[in-house]
């Protein structure tokens, strides 16, 4: 078990594109898929996914929860590739581990289909929608030096979490 340090925004790994994984069957990219499912558990369900350069590691690898049929699973997803399905959007709040305590409302296509591999080197292809889509969308983002704030078309609604909780009571 590892526990790995969490890069935060302002780190120059997040802002780069990350490498392309050769062998997603190696024992090292399984043993940095265990750290990263690892360091999320230990965060106490503060994130639902995460990415290798989010842990200082720049290749190609993401985690993130799903919801299939009401079960939610965890999914490793390495080389991914996403092609948007639909023109239609959704603004909703976005957080990130890597821009701790912060929010904003970003919009993201509702429909997408992603691809790439599991850790046995199967081909993976999976449409996903709502908030499964903005999940993919934001960990596959860290895969070529996006964080969420970038994707923000208007910043007046980026914000810090405890003081929405604040003022919303």
């Amino acid at each position: 078990m590892a526990i790995l340090k969490i890069a935060k925004m302002g780190h120059p790994l997040l802002l780069q594109k990350a490498k392309e994984v050769d062998d997603p069957t190696s024992p090292q990219i399984k043993q940095l898929v265990n750290d990263m499912l690892d360091t999320l558990n230990d965060l106490g369900g503060s994130g639902v996914g995460l990415a290798a350069p989010q842990v200082h590691i720049s290749l190609q690898v993401v985690i993130f929860e799903a919801v299939n049929e009401k079960k939610t699973s965890l999914i490793t997803l390495i080389n991914p590739k996403i092609k948007i399905l639909t023109k239609e959007t959704s603004i909703d709040w976005e957080g990130c581990l890597s821009v701790p305590g912060l929010r904003g409302k970003v919009s993201r296509p509702n429909k997408i289909k992603y691809t790439g591999f599991n850790l046995e080197g199967k081909k993976i292809s999976t449409i996903a929608e709502g908030f499964d889509a903005r999940v993919v969308q934001h960990e596959c983002d860290h895969l070529f030096g996006i964080l969420y704030p970038q994707r923000m078309e208007d910043l007046s609604s980026l914000q810090f979490v405890s003081e929405a909780r604040h003022w919303s009571e």
